[in-house]
């Protein structure tokens, strides 16, 4: 059975709508290549359609503020259904995905779809404060409801490999750089960091610092383990991260957005298909605490 997807979008600098609806519909190429994204089309025009596609799911409605933006939307990455308000979706699609990372606005697009017991992918952050996140949880119908996580936590270029684990021995610390923004952006290495070495206690101390559009926080795990993480301000900043061990250290810059993309999605559909869906509020509380701690105060 293939499921029917509404994706939702979209916010400013996110070409997620394009993105995720290609990766199951396939796309337009010149529509693609002539859309705000031409990475997008860089990317995916690298792959194989239909074999390194998923086959299990359509996006077939899309909604945006903008009816002549969803209609563009459309024509690159196959959408069918344009939808005129948000009600269209309702009875017509098995599941949404929240393409828009304007945290502050996903509880008001995402309530409507989970009063009525729709399941959900909300684009990263869910939120920038463990309150706000609290409190859009607290509105599922059915534990796991929603998924949410930066794509980057399945990103094979940026989790700890053992092998490396192994080479650098006990781990002392972690250094990560992200571009943009901190409060959108820094979930891209707090996600694949917390994925690579689990839940190490609670945050002991911490330090941020702020100059001009860059902000960086350094703080200290219970487990012993420190980390800084950079949010440079700057768009063309690569990401990455580096582990330090009492051995060793290995470095990972990521590249690839079509592989973590796609695993985030496939995750998503499967627990939509199976009904096997997964409470992981307290792992994502983890990663909303440490984006606070970087918020201005």
């Amino acid at each position: 059975m293939s499921l029917s997807l509404g994706v939702i979008g979209m916010s400013s600098g996110n070409g997620h709508p394009y993105s995720w609806s290609a990766i199951m519909n396939g796309f337009d190429s010149f529509h693609m290549k002539n859309s705000e994204f031409p990475i997008i089309y860089e990317y995916l025009s690298k792959q194989l359609y239909p074999e390194d596609f998923i086959k299990d799911a359509k996006v077939t409605h899309i909604w945006t503020q903008d009816i002549n933006l969803s209609k563009k939307i459309s024509y690159a990455s196959r959408i069918a259904n344009v939808c005129h308000g948000l009600d269209d979706m309702i009875g017509a699609v098995d599941a949404i995905l929240l393409a828009r990372d304007d945290y502050e606005n996903h509880f008001f697009f995402a309530k409507k779809f989970l009063e009525n017991g729709i399941p959900i992918y909300i684009d990263k952050p869910i939120a920038n404060s463990v309150n706000q996140a609290r409190y859009i949880y607290s509105k599922q119908k059915f534990k796991g409801q929603i998924f949410t996580c930066s794509a980057l936590r399945y990103s094979e270029e940026l989790l700890l490999k053992k092998v490396d684990r192994k080479n650098i021995g006990k781990l002392k610390s972690i250094e990560a750089v992200v571009p943009k923004s901190w409060d959108k952006y820094s979930i891209h290495v707090i996600d694949p960091i917390i994925e690579s070495v689990g839940y190490q206690g609670e945050v002991l101390s911490y330090n941020l610092e702020t100059c001009g559009a860059s902000t960086v926080l350094n703080f200290l795990w219970e487990s012993g383990v420190k980390v800084k993480i950079t949010a440079t301000g700057n768009d063309s900043d690569p990401i990455k991260i580096s582990y330090l061990g009492h051995k060793n250290k290995i470095n990972y810059t990521f590249k690839d957005a079509f592989q973590p993309f796609k695993s985030a999605l496939q995750n998503f559909i499967k627990i939509v298909k199976d009904q096997s869906y997964i409470d992981d509020i307290g792992r994502n509380l983890e990663v909303v605490k440490i984006i606070e701690l970087g918020n201005p105060k």
